[in-house]
């Protein structure tokens, strides 16, 4: 009877069992601010699927895609900050 048996190596990578590293947690911290206000937008437009939406449901949604919206903005400002070196005109 013959074995059966893998004969190849493993195929899953090593690397996503490790922690994450240094500069990806600080990528994550940088941009915080835009995950949490889209998880604030999220949150806001599940409460209105199963039910119609009212004015202040409506306002909430709206108000929730303005703070995405300036936390996208603030975020690529910084990121423009960053990679421009002062004084280069």
């Amino acid at each position: 009877m013959n074995h059966i048996g893998a004969v190849q190596a493993v195929v899953t990578a090593t690397s996503y069992a490790e922690e994450p590293t240094t500069a990806e947690l600080d990528a994550i911290e940088h941009e915080m601010p835009l995950i949490t206000a889209e998880v604030e937008l999220l949150d806001a437009v599940i409460m209105t699927i199963d039910r119609p939406a009212n004015e202040l449901d409506m306002r909430r949604v709206r108000r929730a895609r303005n703070r995405v919206l300036a936390a996208r903005r603030d975020l690529t400002n910084r990121a423009a900050d960053t990679s421009i070196p002062r004084g280069a005109a």
